[in-house]
């Protein structure tokens, strides 16, 4: 099991230049990457995203792509954009009968005047980068499994808290049918003593009842299925593979058993397990958002 909230950071040297790759992931239903790179590694994007999705499959993973050149960079002039704007110089002179000559310092500081040379990227580079982007990821999946494994125990205590509780409504469900019988049989002899007259129940007639009200409130279905989800979510946690939506689906079965649980008894010991459930299966669907 592996958790979706993670850091790595790959960093690879060369003669003249250095590569850094940082990557932070956090919960997200699908894999969705979103790269900072400079203009110079554009061309590089989808390989970057190819080379993370191969080893990512779920999770919003930021990455920061920087490479930094220890050797003297050579630079190129943006010849189109440098002509435009001297050009409008000369024309806004012309127009306005404004002296002067222009300014070099003024040109160099114009957005995008200098330019690194474009071939500035080479295999070299390249490999750095992908090598940069491994030495991440392996950083990344290891602090993502370290994290998996702390989510899987307190998963599994949870789990067991759950487990705990169904022999309690199982127990308490098996004593409802005498329960209503006395209940039952208690509340008709109060109403027909009411006038000082005993009227014998008829034992089938009340059994009938019994039987009804028994039936409406029987919840032995409701804790097979638990017990099916919760050995299936068991099995999940020792999974190898991706089980983060696995689970998510078993929290909501788990949910809705509770659920019906609740709404068919009016036991008290029933009612305060049921609600005991509801509310791990909340604390389980918590942390179960961020399982890969």
């Amino acid at each position: 099991m592996k958790s979706m909230t993670g850091y790595g950071k790959g960093m690879v040297n060369g003669d003249d230049f250095s590569v850094s790759v940082d990557l932070k992931t956090v919960n997200n239903r699908f894999l969705d990457i979103h790269l900072r790179v400079s203009s110079d590694l554009t061309s590089l994007e989808t390989s970057i995203k190819r080379r993370i999705s191969s080893r990512l499959s779920r999770g919003r993973v930021d990455v920061n792509v920087s490479i930094e050149r220890t050797a003297q960079i050579a630079y190129e002039l943006n010849r189109p954009l440098i002509a435009g704007y001297v050009r409008a110089l000369k024309e806004m002179q012309q127009d306005f009968e404004i002296s002067g000559d222009l300014d070099i310092n003024a040109l160099a500081r114009i957005p995008g005047a200098l330019q690194p040379a474009r071939n500035g990227i080479d295999e070299r580079m390249i490999a750095a980068l992908d090598e940069a982007v491994d030495q991440a990821l392996d950083e990344l999946e290891k602090m993502r499994q370290q994290e998996g494994e702390a989510l899987r125990n307190e998963l599994r205590d949870r789990v067991n808290k759950i487990e705990a509780l169904v022999p309690t409504i199982e127990n308490a469900a098996a004593g409802l049918a005498d329960a209503y019988r006395v209940r039952l049989q208690k509340r008709i002899g109060e109403l027909l003593n009411r006038g000082g007259q005993v009227v014998e129940i008829d034992p089938s007639r009340l059994a009938q009842e019994v039987a009804y009200l028994a039936d409406r409130s029987d919840v032995s279905e409701e804790m097979v299925r638990l017990r099916s989800h919760l050995s299936q979510f068991q099995e999940a946690l020792d999974s190898p593979g991706e089980t983060g939506k696995m689970l998510d689906f078993l929290l909501q079965e788990l949910n809705r058993e509770a659920n019906t649980t609740l709404s068919k008894s009016t036991d008290l010991a029933i009612k305060e397990a049921g609600l005991a459930i509801k509310a791990e299966v909340e604390k389980l669907r918590e942390q179960v958002q961020n399982v890969e």
